[in-house]
């Protein structure tokens, strides 16, 4: 089986808020786009970010074909986008959260020195499903933390996306971190909720845009013990006390010069990741971005910068999918 992760950029009914297809010619030809992905990566399950409505991800897919099962978080930010899945097999909800991890204090997010209530959740809500499988049960969750792109303070009615100075830029750069890191600690909880401390008997998957590279200390965080990585393989091939409780990023199995997943002011970044509970990861196949049967082409994506709103109206998305078959 194919299972992977995709933000979907936007994928929102025309005129249905920041961020939106002007035009129902704008946000059919967007669906067509990701839908002609879709087909082609034909994967089992596919975890998405960035769907608005239910059916947006519906028409999403009817336009791919064939049986689909949909789940969405309840939880959306503030412009109402949200994480789910696409789904071959029927979906059964194990947790969908948006509240941080038990001892995790409020993040400030602002300079507003007033409390603010979102100060206590994660930017999107975290969603968690089962689903069956002809080697037993299948438990994966999705997730879309704080982005690295900044944002700051309205002036009249118009976001902005540049500082008044560079003191505001740092203290939003420091703000993002903050939620980022609180959010990848909850995330590690709903892993923890999954693996039960027992990954080499199950198969888990945490999988979403995780909005920062392997080596990220948010990313890190999810993994668990350190020590075994899959670019280690003496580590990895020796079975320890933390295996029962690691994930494991599939990045060292996706070829190098395809491993990353969005281009930023020209850098290519590999910020969406998979990753695999011991069972699973000891029965990888192959990895990579993009479309499997394209790997030997070189993957091409559009180098975003500051403004996401230069992107409004354009098809597909600025991501690329990573995937791993097992």
């Amino acid at each position: 089986m194919l299972v992977g992760t995709w933000n979907l950029e936007n994928l929102m009914l025309p005129r249905s808020g920041d961020g939106a297809p002007r035009t129902e010619a704008e946000y059919e030809a967007k669906v067509a786009a990701l839908a002609s992905v879709i087909t082609a990566l034909d994967p089992t399950l596919l975890g998405v970010q960035e769907v608005k409505q239910e059916e947006a991800l519906a028409e999403l897919a009817k336009a791919i074909g064939g049986e689909w099962h949909i789940a969405l978080s309840r939880h959306a930010d503030r412009r109402g986008i949200r994480v789910g899945f696409l789904s071959r097999t029927p979906l059964r909800i194990r947790r969908d959260t948006h509240v941080f991890a038990d001892l995790l204090r409020p993040v400030q997010g602002d300079d507003d020195p007033a409390p603010d209530p979102h100060d206590r959740e994660t930017s999107r809500g975290f969603l968690a499903v089962e689903t069956d499988t002809a080697d037993g049960v299948l438990q994966v969750a999705v997730a879309h933390l704080k982005s690295k792109l900044l944002s700051y303070p309205a002036t009249g009615d118009r976001s902005r996306f540049q500082p008044h100075d560079e003191a505001e830029r740092a203290r939003f750069g420091a703000y993002a971190l903050y939620r980022r890191a609180a959010e990848a600690a909850t995330l590690r909880a709903v892993a923890d909720f999954l693996l039960e401390g027992a990954g080499t008997k199950r198969d888990v998957i945490v999988l979403g845009d995780m909005n920062d590279v392997v080596n990220a200390a948010t990313t890190q965080m999810l993994l668990g013990p350190p020590g075994s990585e899959l670019d280690k393989p003496r580590a990895f091939a020796k079975s320890d006390l933390g295996d029962p409780f690691r994930l494991w990023d599939i990045a060292p199995r996706i070829p190098e010069e395809r491993r990353f997943s969005r281009v930023s002011f020209g850098r290519a970044e590999l910020i969406d990741h998979v990753l695999l509970s011991h069972r699973l990861a000891r029965r990888i196949v192959e990895a990579g971005t993009g479309l499997p049967e394209q790997r030997d082409d070189a993957l091409e994506l559009p180098s975003v910068d500051e403004d996401p709103r230069k992107r409004v109206g354009t098809p597909g998305s600025d991501h690329a999918p990573v995937w791993v078959r097992v």
